[in-house]
């Protein structure tokens, strides 16, 4: 059995019959939620890591994954499982067998099919005491069944670093970027020395009083909400109930961290929602080509009448920021993370979604911008 004290970024460690299932919502959370949606992206544990001190050369690892994917559309890759040694990353594998889920996208039906629970092998660890990390897939389901290495295996030392809660979309949890310490947010928490709890969670950011309930009541010294793209493809509110909501969502947070430096994000470019509303949809020519692509439905001309773009949330989030006369919260324009010189450069591969590449830049940006000296998240 793996001890549950070698996990980092996990809010609940749930014991299943065979092994340790990693949770980024609490259990209360998940069922105020009552949403598949939210109970399916809040079990991938994005950001959650295994993080030993080690002088082993070899260690494996038994998980039981579960992959989701779509009838009808493109088979999505295996999750891979990230090794890094004193913060470098130095492998990438990925476990064979797991269950899978497949959704019906036209009535939301799932089918599971069980399958064999995996072993992942890492060799060639080098010799004396170091720190490791194995960083879990960020869209399969993991239970953890089993360690084993040639050497004892003990919980990662405190280094003394801060916790940097982060909230956001699928862009966040990970989308399709190429491996779990490589989504934006766990690139930029390396460079900026902190410690991630991801709760990014996809097509799920929809400033639902829970999640600002959870991000209350867990400890940390830097806290960044990223809003907005799931509310415009979800089509779930306008703009007169858009503003009440970010307040009530900032104000429970402050409840609990009332000095913590607090940033708010709006939407990264996406050209089909940036003037024209949702619900998105499924590009149904895209996949009759067998690729997985995303489109908007909404009208254009329905935003007079209050219905929400990405260039009003942007507005309405700055506006909000500035109105709130707190000195410890802060706002980022999406759009200098990635803008339209970028979309041309490295266009959204479905529409929706940044590539790995992406990834990469986003989390440059980010940490350039908020960590450095004058950033929102700078100790000084």
């Amino acid at each position: 059995m793996i001890d549950a004290n070698l996990l980092r970024g996990a809010l609940e460690i749930e014991r299943t019959t065979h092994g340790l299932l990693p949770h980024r919502l609490p259990r209360w959370a998940r069922d105020q939620a009552g949403e598949p949606q939210v109970a399916m992206v809040e079990a991938e544990p994005s950001g959650v890591r295994l993080a030993l001190r080690t002088a082993a050369t070899w260690i494996e690892l038994d998980t039981l994954p579960t992959r989701v994917g779509y009838a009808g559309a493109p088979a999505r890759p295996a999750g891979a499982y990230d090794l890094r040694v004193d913060g470098e990353l130095r492998a990438r594998a990925v476990a064979d067998g797991g269950d899978t889920v497949s959704i019906d996208m036209a009535t939301g039906a799932r089918t599971v099919t069980p399958g064999p629970a995996a072993t992942l092998r890492f060799d060639g660890l080098p010799a004396g005491e170091k720190d490791v990390e194995i960083w879990l897939p960020y869209r399969e389901r993991t239970e953890l069944r089993d360690l084993r290495a040639d050497a004892p295996v003990r919980p990662m030392p405190d280094r003394g670093r801060r916790v940097w809660v982060h909230h956001g979309s699928s862009i966040s949890h990970g989308s399709n970027t190429d491996g779990p310490s490589t989504t934006w947010p766990a690139l930029a928490a390396h460079t900026g020395g902190v410690e991630l709890i991801n709760l990014g969670f996809g097509g799920s950011a929809l400033l639902d009083p829970f999640t600002a309930r959870v991000i209350r009541d867990t400890p940390a010294d830097l806290i960044s909400v990223k809003i907005g793209i799931n509310l415009v493809n979800a089509d779930l509110m306008r703009r007169r109930a858009f503003g009440p909501a970010v307040h009530g969502f900032l104000d429970t947070i402050r409840d609990g961290h009332p000095d913590v430096p607090l940033l708010t994000v709006s939407p990264i470019l996406c050209p089909i929602h940036e003037d024209t509303p949702g619900p998105g949809a499924f590009d149904l020519d895209a996949l009759a080509e067998g690729r997985l692509a995303f489109r908007a439905t909404g009208d254009p001309a329905e935003v007079a009448a209050g219905k929400l773009t990405l260039r009003v949330i942007r507005d309405e989030l700055a506006r909000i920021t500035a109105s709130r006369n707190d000195p410890h919260l802060h706002y980022l324009n999406g759009l200098e993370l990635y803008g339209e010189a970028d979309a041309e450069a490295l266009p959204l591969p479905d529409a929706l979604h940044p590539d790995a590449e992406t990834h990469r830049l986003i989390g440059s940006r980010f940490a350039g911008r908020v960590f450095r000296p004058g950033g929102a998240f700078h100790p000084g």
